[in-house]
């Protein structure tokens, strides 16, 4: 239920639309910074002075001598010039300014609205939530940057799907809070339903799944569908020897780990289509007209996404196809946002 019935103006509306856009955009860039190898570009966090990217050759060749002493330079990209640094370290800078003005947009007009009185004690605590949780994820990125500036020639996988799924929690809090000042609600007191729940449960599932998969690139050693790799389930996961803590943390150097978050991620795709049909059929006859349109997109969102995925492993080429892996990632973070929002628009009125 929502807890407040203050009136809010069109601007502070506006407003919070425009934050969680640029939220989703955040994450969208930070998947396109993950698939062109761009994380490691930049080795260190100024905040003030990182606002300014270089401005002329000398300061280029700095920022290139400093990558050039990673590990991924050296193992990855050491035939690397200057022009192919300045691409990757765009992606990166452009995923650092994206937060840099996310921060800025939130925090000038929010000290505006507060010194005005135009928002109640209820938003600035959803609003102080969703900055917590920002910064939190923020610093896990960068000791996320910073597993790959040490040894290993990539991030961590772990730590970027931690990373991840906190920008998941920033999102979620965000729609919560839009959800409540634009009062999603039910006028049915029978509309709610717990498959709803279990849906968005499966799916924060499948989303960390996913976290791992970007991060093992574990997409890369299984090019195929609906086979994998003319296997259905691989022969590696059949073994049970293999199934050891220590396969799945060295997972850059044994199949096991890779395979397992492969086959998991395809088979909870399946059952979220299940589940998602499921939905779709038992409430379509019994929710308010005005909140099918979340069911509707959900049920649309979930076959593009799966067709996607499949899309993406199926046109593989050594590396994951840029503009279909960045796309299986941003409609799948809508289909999460589409439940979030049908799960908050069946909750009761408030009387």
């Amino acid at each position: 239920m929502t807890t407040k019935k203050y009136k809010y103006t069109k601007t502070i509306r506006f407003w919070l639309l425009v934050g969680l856009l640029m939220l989703i955009g955040q994450v969208v860039i930070g998947g396109i910074t993950r698939l062109t190898g761009s994380g490691l570009s930049i080795t260190r966090w100024d905040i003030i002075t990182g606002v300014i990217p270089p401005l002329n050759a000398e300061q280029w060749l700095y920022e290139f001598n400093l990558y050039k002493q990673t590990p991924q330079f050296h193992k990855i990209n050491s035939t690397f010039t200057l022009q192919e640094f300045k691409f990757i370290y765009f992606w990166e800078f452009f995923h650092r300014l994206w937060v840099r003005a996310l921060g800025f947009i939130f925090l000038i007009p929010f000290i505006i609205f507060v010194l005005k009185k135009q928002i109640d004690s209820y938003l600035i605590k959803r609003l102080g939530l969703v900055v917590l949780l920002t910064i939190i994820t923020a610093s896990a990125g960068w000791i996320m940057v910073k597993s790959g500036l040490v040894d290993r020639p990539w991030v961590n996988a772990y730590k970027l799907t931690i990373h991840f799924i906190l920008a998941l929690l920033v999102i979620t809090a965000m729609v919560r809070t839009v959800a409540d000042v634009y009062l999603f609600e039910s006028e049915n007191k029978e509309s709610s339903s717990k498959i709803v729940t279990i849906v968005i449960a499966v799916t924060f599932v499948q989303m960390i799944f996913a976290g791992l998969m970007s991060g093992m690139k574990a997409g890369l050693y299984y090019p195929s569908w609906p086979d994998m790799n003319g296997e259905f389930i691989p022969s590696v996961l059949k073994d049970a020897e293999h199934w050891t803590w220590g396969n799945m943390i060295n997972y850059d150097a044994y199949l096991f780990a890779p395979a397992f978050v492969q086959f998991t991620h395809r088979m909870l795709a399946y059952l979220l289509l299940g589940l998602t049909v499921y939905m779709f059929i038992s409430l379509k006859s019994k929710i308010e007209i005005n909140k099918r349109k979340w069911l509707n997109f959900s049920m649309l969102l979930v076959v593009l996404q799966i067709v996607l995925g499949i899309l993406t492993v199926l046109n593989v080429a050594g590396k994951i196809p840029l503009f279909l892996g960045t796309s299986h990632q941003l409609v799948g973070l809508l289909f999460f946002m589409s439940l979030l929002f049908l799960n908050y628009s069946l909750r009761n009125k408030q009387a």
